[in-house]
């Protein structure tokens, strides 16, 4: 059952919405700070129109002051080559922009995707949900218990992936109610939270979010997406020992992204430092093809050529799946290699 927030957790609560209402929404601003030459990018910002710019304070500490190249920097700024139109490059590359109930995909036998809330504390520029009609999927208890309604009649489905957007984006009594109606459902196992606000903003790991999924009947796991070493600095491990700590097993999904991690050293780099902080290497996938990520794309053949030097330089347990996901498919497709 939910517990009742303590004053200090609130204050937690507080400072998490706090860093996500001061995140960064002009690229002119994120320059002032990396100190980089504004008249460089002139040619960059209309492409907030296709996907708004969005980036909290902390992932934007972990950025090297006036590199261009900088791998978290790249991850976030718009560029001009987001307007390119390209062959296979679509609007809902995984299929998934007809739910069977709001808010909830049926893509799998025996687990579904809970899209719990639309946005997020960040806009990666490759995000293949960019153009997701999050209208179309409102977030609140009455869209919920539709389906909650959904799962409770399918006893096939053992597990819940909570997704969005950002599912933590919802507060910690938000989370709670959720969870508590799903924790009464017989034939569910399992939670799964798949997010990106611990890494880009840690503030979000708060005591009443841990303690919420400890005390879980569900199974709880939480699914990390981090691509790039640069981005486990700072105030992140702390924050996630938070979750090791209370026995939380955390996972972690990376997408190979062009000229920021498309190379063994830096891949190898990651692997091993998420092992440090005790996430386990899970996915490495091949860019979805959204419209708008063309940039971002690697081919296969060089992705698989970087697997097989990772498989000479880290034990098995390190290696991620190389996967690629195909809409309508019942699972990841693995990428031989």
């Amino acid at each position: 059952m939910p517990q009742m927030i303590t004053r200090n957790g609130a204050k937690m609560q507080e400072n998490w919405k706090k860093d996500l209402a001061s995140a960064i929404s002009d690229p002119r601003k994120l320059l002032f700070i990396l100190e980089l030459p504004e008249v460089s990018f002139q040619s960059d910002f209309a492409a907030r129109q296709l996907f708004p710019m969005r980036v909290p304070q902390s992932f934007v500490n972990r950025m090297e002051k006036g590199n261009p190249k900088d791998p978290l920097f790249l991850q976030v700024m718009p560029k001009q080559q987001e307007f390119i139109q390209q062959a296979g490059f679509i609007k809902d590359p995984l299929d998934e922009h007809e739910s069977v109930v709001p808010g909830l995909l049926h893509k799998y036998t025996n687990r579904v995707l809970f899209i719990v809330r639309g946005g997020c504390a960040i806009n990666c520029r490759y995000c293949f949900r960019r153009h997701f009609p999050y209208q179309d999927n409102s977030n609140n208890k009455h869209e919920w218990q539709q389906a909650i309604d959904y799962i409770r009649a399918k006893p096939e489905i053992i597990e819940v992936i909570f997704s969005g957007g950002d599912p933590l984006m919802a507060n910690d009594e938000q989370l709670g109610w959720l969870v508590a109606q799903l924790e009464q459902i017989p034939h569910l196992k399992r939670l799964r939270i798949h997010t990106r606000l611990p890494v880009v903003m840690p503030s979000r790991v708060t005591d009443e979010l841990v303690t919420l999924l400890k005390q879980s009947s569900l199974r709880c796991s939480v699914v990390l997406h981090i691509n790039h070493p640069n981005e486990l600095a700072a105030e992140l491990p702390a924050a996630l020992a938070k979750f090791t700590t209370a026995g939380i097993s955390l996972y972690n999904q990376a997408v190979l992204l062009a000229d920021i991690n498309d190379n063994a050293d830096d891949l190898v780099a990651l692997h091993e430092r998420l092992f440090d902080n005790r996430i386990q290497p899970y996915y490495l996938h091949l860019l979805d093809k959204v419209e708008g990520a063309t940039h971002f794309d690697v081919p296969e053949a060089k992705a698989v050529a970087i697997m097989n030097e990772l498989l000479l330089r880290l034990p098995g347990f390190l290696v991620p799946k190389l996967v690629r996901e195909i809409g309508g498919e019942k699972s990841k497709t693995p990428i031989a290699i």
